[in-house]
């Protein structure tokens, strides 16, 4: 079926978290939503082949988590300087975010997931929809569907052990990749061995009994679970509402 066809044929309903168990174990968090407010799936409006009815697509909406760092930023402050109470009440009002957002694997690459976030954001009838995570940094839907992106700053010591990477050729491009990481540190020898063990070592010793893990794949893993494991920050601010004072 064609592409443009597959589109016409889904509808966006109100669903419920059924719709999400459907197909959360597509998604690489295993763990339920807490503090759900909205649930939408893309549904064919007819029953399409071997596909029948079930969601091609869910997002899932939250309440927001108060402690967001780079939501200071984002906002400008709006939701700093103010007593516990008062900042949490405003931010519940204020403000929903993306938990969710699941295509079908046999339905990716044809911009469900940008449809998803686009056309649900202002049926929060909030002033700010926010998002956190990881894999929109692979693909970008995010800010397709029309979120601003704030980077995190990356601590010092894995700015220190990135460096350490590139230094001895691994690129920071390249650190999605354990086995390709670990194949390229097995190769090294001499003066290039024993400068990214010294890194590595400084980097891990203060991770608890993480810090005598033994040279291997199982290490290299972990290590750049750490490294590229850094939350981005979206927003995306309602035009249709004007600023919520406390």
């Amino acid at each position: 079926m064609h592409t443009c066809s597959i589109m016409r044929s889904l509808e966006l309903v109100p669903g419920d978290m059924s719709d999400y168990a459907q197909l959360a174990w597509h998604h690489y968090r295993q763990e339920r939503p807490v503090a759900v407010k909205a649930v939408y799936a893309l549904r064919p409006a007819k029953p399409l082949g071997s596909f029948g009815r079930r969601p091609a697509g869910v997002i899932v909406y939250t309440m927001p988590n108060p402690r967001v760092e780079l939501r200071t930023v984002a906002t400008g402050g709006r939701f700093a300087g103010l007593d516990r109470q008062t900042a949490l009440s405003l931010l519940n009002r204020s403000v929903r975010c993306v938990a969710r957002v699941i295509v079908e694997p046999r339905l990716r690459g044809i911009g469900l997931a940008t449809r998803l976030v686009r056309e649900t954001m202002p049926m929060m009838n909030v002033p700010i929809v926010e998002a956190l995570g990881v894999m929109p940094l692979v693909n970008p839907f995010l800010e397709r569907a029309g979120m601003k992106v704030f980077e995190p700053r990356a601590p010092v010591e894995h700015v220190t052990l990135i460096e350490a990477f590139s230094a001895v050729d691994v690129e920071e491009s390249e650190l999605v990749s354990p086995q390709a990481v670990q194949d390229r540190l097995d190769r090294l020898t001499g003066l290039q061995a024993a400068f990214i063990e010294r890194h590595i070592a400084e980097f891990l010793k203060s991770h608890g009994t993480r810090r005598t893990m033994p040279p291997g794949l199982e290490r290299t893993r972990y290590l750049l679970g750490k490294l590229t494991h850094r939350p981005s920050y979206y927003i995306w601010f309602n035009p249709l509402m004007t600023e919520t004072k406390p």
